[in-house]
């Protein structure tokens, strides 16, 4: 016979992974778009094949583009590194890339050095002036966890999210959440 203690002490556990479950299956967390974009918009980083951005990436700026043509847009920082072996950063492919669609190159700021959110996030931030509000232009999976970080880091954002691809992957959304998880209950900083 078991201890009447032993199958309370496994009720907070079980309650705690049904929790767990229902969260990382559920579809992914929205934050509201901004009505209005703040005059300087901050687009996160995703993977460039060759000088090209990948389809994230395209959709991310594209989304960019279309802020910017609506008028209340002054500036836009493009934010990423470059993964070894590359030849181009996701920064200056995404400028480039704007200023292709019609950005003029003056209202353009490539950050070249980051590799994770927060690294995009702070590098911005350093090239901008003291307390600028910003608009960051992510993908609807990764806006949460990326407002969250931005206010961590003190900054004035709001969110403006292009769309998911209907292709994209469950495991990206799982990724996203467990990350955004991460951040929640530990201060994890990706």
């Amino acid at each position: 016979m078991r201890p009447r203690g032993a199958t309370l002490s496994i009720i907070p556990l079980a309650v705690t992974a049904l929790f767990l479950a229902g969260f990382l299956t559920a579809p992914p967390l929205r934050v509201p778009n901004a009505p209005t974009p703040n005059a300087t918009l901050i687009v996160l980083g995703a993977a460039q094949y060759d000088g090209r951005p990948s389809p994230a990436f395209q959709r991310r700026l594209d989304h960019a583009l279309t802020l910017y043509q609506q008028g209340h847009v002054q500036r836009v920082v493009v934010t990423g590194g470059r993964q070894p072996g590359d030849r181009y950063t996701e920064g200056r492919v995404g400028a480039t890339y704007l200023n292709a669609h019609g950005v003029p190159g003056r209202a353009l700021i490539a950050e070249e050095r980051s590799r994770t959110t927060v690294q995009n996030l702070e590098n911005a931030r350093a090239v901008l002036p003291g307390g600028t509000p910003v608009t960051l232009v992510t993908d609807e999976a990764h806006a949460p966890r990326a407002l969250a970080l931005a206010r961590a880091l003190n900054m004035n954002a709001n969110v403006s999210a292009s769309p998911l691809s209907p292709h994209t992957s469950r495991q990206y959304v799982l990724r996203e959440k467990l990350a955004l998880l991460g951040y929640a209950l530990l201060g994890i900083r990706l």
